[in-house]
């Protein structure tokens, strides 16, 4: 009887695979069934060849070799996942086996991944595809009762080969080229180097930046109404010139304020839209300050291991028409405290779809981030992947709830001849935002509980006065905003074309949904950028670095034409060997423009210290968990932790401690002075722990939070040790 094998991208995967398909049978590498052999890679088995592959003369780094443009890529086996690479080749290559199910991550990368396996196998076998957008076993049955031809996909392989090379050809060159001729550590790349063009030039704006002065007036009336002035002309609410807010303080003594209006209307607000995995990753940032690759770490466990979300590395934000009749079973699935309240108040009525979360043209390879039909106690999960759970579950239900309905009225009165205004609001109903009742509300001034007041009263005036402030900065970036900012790059492209700036957000911006968090994370172990708290600020080596590189490299437009060619590859309405030799050319004029660069160079963080290696001075950095001493010869690579910031906390001001020093020596040292040796902390450590409530009282006391608890003393020591945090 002939079998098919299934691939899969990671063993997690295949072991829910292969369950639903009774694959029980275990051998090296695979698990066997009556009908399938399922198996799996470790992310990518495959690679393209290094350099040093197309001969002895790029084994060592020279910029007379350059540019490295083989007549053809070639892949190779990656060494340290040789071994599996060997045991799904055995499989593919079995004689009873007569058709390949490819299971590897539905997209671009995953295509490749698969793919690139079966290349390097020579495997020449019947291909069909697997795709789904979670791996609950009622998706998986689903997908393998649906699934598609392996063709319908090769025109996507044929765009992630040559995304891979595109970038091998030019990457690879520019930062070869880069490093050899100022004998530094330097990389550039077509997604990286714009996005740090983008950290320089927010830099640059905060650096010109000139404060101004600006000023108004405030009037409160007897009847406990808090009015603003508005200019007449222009409505602002402020003016830069002091001199004309003294003269009309000057002249409103005394007088009263005339109410001229009271206007009341009914607002709405319909809830934000579902979750894409960028937006995922700035809220989790913005509330948590999780970090954009943390964030797609813990997403992979809630999707893999617990199965209680979907795909997620999506772009889309909303659901395809063929979701809807699974709603209530998702919804059912969530039916947990704390959402088992509102989730039951959706159940018991129709579920409406409607074009603000569904539609069919808003989705291409994957639908939005959602739960799935498998439900979780709560307690199963850690305490981050309940913090993301909690995100996706709240957006998801908020979806499906009604508008948040609220009555806003406005108050405008005169006091002399100069306007004044109040607003404020009564909910109607919470609608949406009942979901989010234990979240901060963003509202500003509407939010004044209005007294009742009606057109022409006239008020006492109890105090006028003048209010002042100052213009602010724009603010520097952190994850959140670079990863808005890396999405819609428009703004940062004085100069271009409209019809160009359209076409950058049409192909998504810098990088993709699952490519952005390494992107970061690549600047900051380059050390071209750094984080002192949630800022980010740029290194003296990525602004030096922004020197050197060719003018397109340091663009969003390179990105996003190669982003156009490569949707039009996948569509099949452009050729890869046509897009390969056009990045070919490229290749060799940006080498061509290194190489005839006059700019220099220069380390501005020597340090005194010798690298025990090679004898030359150390480099000290500033790496994303501490500083570092690095050797500033590229060939040597040797490194060095000094200090790490720990989760440790001040005893003083509670900012995370800094760790220095080796073995005895050790000493944790924070920003506002506090300074004590290991043996100290420790004792203190050990002190604070001893007067801790255990962690299975507290898990005891939150699983009865709600209901009647009676025990008091543990109650109180609960309390007191809220209080103390």
């Amino acid at each position: 009887m002939s079998k098919t094998v299934v691939l899969a991208e990671k063993p997690s995967v295949g072991r829910d695979l292969a369950r639903v398909l009774k694959c029980h049978k275990k051998g090296n590498g695979f698990l066997e069934g009556d009908q399938y052999i399922v198996t799996w890679a470790l992310g990518h088995l495959v690679t393209l060849a290094d350099p040093e592959t197309y001969g002895d003369q790029y084994k060592s780094w020279r910029l007379e070799d350059l540019p490295m443009l083989p007549p053809q890529l070639k892949l190779v086996v990656i060494k340290k996942t040789g071994k599996q690479f060997q045991a799904v080749k055995a499989q593919l290559l079995r004689k009873d086996v007569r058709e390949i199910v490819i299971a590897t991550d539905a997209g671009r990368e995953g295509e490749l991944v698969a793919r690139w396996i079966l290349e390097k196998a020579r495997v020449n076998k019947p291909i069909k595809r697997l795709w789904i957008s979670s791996v609950t076993d009622k998706a998986i049955k689903d997908g393998f009762r649906h699934l598609k031809n392996g063709k319908d996909y090769e025109n996507l392989y044929a765009s992630a080969v040559a995304r891979a090379e595109a970038d091998w050809l030019v990457g690879l060159n520019a930062t070869r080229a880069l490093t050899t001729k100022y004998n530094a550590q330097l990389s550039s790349g077509r997604v990286q180097t714009p996005t740090l063009a983008m950290i320089a030039q927010r830099e640059e704006e905060i650096k010109s930046f000139k404060p101004k002065k600006y000023y108004g007036m405030k009037a409160v009336t007897t009847a406990g109404l808090a009015l603003t002035w508005h200019d007449a002309k222009t409505n602002d609410t402020k003016t830069f010139t002091e001199k004309h807010i003294d003269e009309k303080l000057a002249n409103l003594k005394g007088k009263s304020a005339k109410v001229t209006d009271v206007k009341t209307s009914p607002k709405k607000t319909y809830s934000p839209a579902l979750y894409d995995l960028t937006e995922l990753q700035r809220d989790a940032n913005k509330r948590y300050g999780f970090s954009a690759k943390e964030t797609l770490s813990i997403m992979q466990k809630l999707y893999e291991q617990h199965k209680v979300l979907t795909y997620p590395r999506t772009d889309s934000r909303y659901l395809t028409s063929d979701i809807v009749g699974t709603l209530k079973d998702r919804l059912e699935a969530c039916r947990i405290k704390p959402y088992t309240a509102v989730i039951a108040k959706i159940v018991n009525k129709p579920i409406k779809a409607n074009k603000s979360f569904v539609d069919d043209q808003k989705v291409s390879d994957h639908h939005a981030i959602i739960p799935t039909e498998e439900s979780v106690p709560l307690s199963a999960l850690s305490e981050k992947e309940r913090k993301i759970y909690d995100l996706v579950v709240k957006r998801f239900i908020a979806v499906l709830l009604p508008a948040f309905q609220y009555e806003q009225t406005v108050v405008t009165a005169k006091i002399g001849e100069e306007a004044f205004s109040a607003k404020g609001k009564r909910i109607l109903v919470q609608g949406w935002k009942e979901v989010y009742t234990d979240y901060t509300d963003e509202d500003s001034e509407d939010d004044q509980k209005l007294p009742e007041v009606n057109k022409g009263d006239t008020l006492s005036v109890v105090s006028l006065t003048k209010t002042t402030g100052e213009t602010k900065p724009p603010a520097r970036f952190n994850e959140a905003t670079l990863l808005s900012a890396m999405e819609n790059p428009s703004k940062y492209m004085a100069g271009e074309s409209k019809e160009l700036i359209k076409t950058i957000g049409e192909t998504g911006g810098l990088g993709t949904v699952a490519t952005r968090a390494d992107i970061i994370e690549k600047l900051y172990s380059s050390f071209l950028i750094e984080k002192k708290g949630k800022e980010i600020f740029i290194t003296s080596k990525g602004k030096q670095l922004l020197n050197l590189v060719p003018e397109d490299l340091k663009s969003p437009v390179l990105t996003a034409e190669w982003e156009q060619k490569l949707t039009k590859i996948s569509k099949g309405t452009l050729s890869q060997k046509a897009f390969i030799s056009d990045m070919r050319q490229y290749a060799k004029e940006i080498v061509q423009e290194i190489k005839n660069s006059k700019e220099r160079f220069k380390h501005d963080n020597v340090t005194g210290s010798k690298c025990p290696e090679c004898n030359k001075l150390l480099l000290e950095v500033n790496g994303k968990k501490g500083k570092m001493l690095v050797c500033q010869d590229r060939e040597c690579g040797y490194r060095k932790n000094i200090a790490r910031t720990t989760n440790a906390r001040c005893p003083n001001c509670h900012k995370k401690l800094e760790l220095r020093g080796e073995g005895e020596g050790q000493i944790f040292v924070c920003s506002c002075g506090h300074r004590e040796k290991m043996s100290t902390f420790q004792e203190r450590r050990k002190k604070n722990q001893n007067s801790k409530v255990s962690k299975r009282d507290v898990a005891k006391y939150m699983k009865n939070q709600n209901d009647e608890f009676t025990n008091s003393a543990l109650a109180d020591a609960l309390s007191k040790l809220n209080l103390k945090k």
